[in-house]
């Protein structure tokens, strides 16, 4: 059997991902990206090995993506994590049906996607600027907020009224408004709602510069934050779909199209 792997080296995280010649999802894995982007990307590409009982020897075409993609020697191929994720979204989305939009939430920086009848990207608009509108700002929120990050989805749904405003546009300043809020007696639920809807507002803007289509796929770790999805999905207005894995469609579009350059170059 031949084994084709896709690592994506993002900033604060390294998803991996192992499929068959089939495209066919073997097993996954995430880790912190830490300082030496490269020695951990070979560890867990070496754990998840080992977990699935595959020799390295069987693993036949490697491709990277993402922030870090050329660190990483031994790859075959480096692809762009844009082109890595519109890939693996729509093979991630087959039972959802075409996918046209793409709303991407990473560590540090969120994406918006937009792709024509067969898959390709046409159009992108990207926020790396600040991190009000990341993984980070709900890494830094649950914090303040004496929780864990997998809390806040249940939280949500415990807010009363009308939802907060977190107007800041930078995270540091959104900090010290939860922090004011706190002061002034809001419920946690109400302020995690209040930050959700913020993030939420925040895409928006990014998916509507590339232009809004039907078909809106949300990937990233925070797509497991189910009081974010329902932010988004009230302010967009249309119905989001989640996979079953979000953190490694991009490591997922990345073995894909390791699978497909093996191919051509086989024949």
């Amino acid at each position: 059997m031949k084994y084709f792997v896709g690592i994506d080296i993002g900033s604060t995280s390294i998803k991996i991902s192992i499929i068959d010649e089939k495209k066919n999802l073997i097993g996954s894995k995430t880790s912190a990206s830490g300082s030496m982007f490269y020695k951990y990307a070979q560890e867990t590409l070496d754990l998840l090995l080992k977990e699935l009982e595959i020799s390295p020897k069987d693993v036949v075409y490697t491709v990277s993506t993402g922030y870090g993609r050329k660190l990483y020697k031994e790859a075959d191929e480096n692809i762009s994590e844009i082109t890595a994720n519109a890939i693996g979204a729509r093979a991630s989305a087959k039972e959802f049906g075409e996918i046209k939009t793409i709303i991407n939430i990473g560590g540090q920086d969120s994406k918006a996607i937009s792709l024509d009848n067969d898959g390709n990207v046409t159009n992108f608009a990207m926020n790396d600027r600040c991190a009000a509108g990341t993984g980070k700002f709900l890494d830094v929120v649950a914090l303040k907020l004496e929780m864990s990050v997998d809390e806040l989805g249940e939280k949500h749904f415990k807010a009363k009224g009308t939802p907060l405003s977190v107007s800041s546009t930078c995270a540091v300043f959104a900090e010290s408004e939860i922090i004011g809020l706190l002061g002034n007696n809001h419920s946690v639920e109400d302020i995690v709602c209040g930050v959700h809807y913020s993030i939420a507002k925040r895409i928006v803007k990014l998916v509507k510069r590339v232009g809004v289509k039907e078909g809106i796929y949300f990937d990233g770790g925070p797509a497991l934050n189910e009081g974010l999805v329902n932010a988004i999905e009230n302010e967009l207005g249309k119905r989001v779909f989640i996979p079953k894995f979000p953190q490694v469609t991009t490591s997922y579009g990345a073995a894909i199209m390791g699978v497909d350059s093996f191919l051509y170059d086989q024949n």
